[in-house]
């Protein structure tokens, strides 16, 4: 298995590219970069039935967030709302940050 080298983290938002949620923009939950995946808030949502327990005592179908494969989503830039690929700049102090290649904006905090 490829692991891609990612440059999404929690907390971004990102546009759905393919699949049921095609076009839909939510937040990172999760990234999970053995897997190749990541959680997207509100997208791929799946019923899962559950069975009573201590956790939880009526049990039933709980609906929950599903993994999304990392090729299926695009970073959104906070500036030109559009989704978007990233560059990384190294700054004069040797940070690196992630800079939109459509407006030149740092996506870092």
């Amino acid at each position: 298995m490829n692991i891609y080298k990612s440059h999404l983290k929690k907390e971004d938002k990102v546009k759905i590219l393919s699949g049921k949620d095609k076009g839909k923009i939510g937040r990172v939950l999760k990234v999970d970069r053995k897997k190749n995946r990541v959680l997207v808030e509100h997208v791929n949502m799946m019923k899962k039935h559950t069975r009573p327990s201590a956790k939880n005592r009526q049990g039933g179908i709980v609906e929950a967030e599903a993994a999304v494969h990392i090729s299926n989503v695009m970073l959104m830039c906070s500036k030109c709302m559009k989704p978007v690929r990233l560059k990384m700049q190294e700054l004069e102090d040797g940070q690196k940050k992630r800079v939109c290649r459509k407006c030149n904006e740092t996506i870092d905090a």
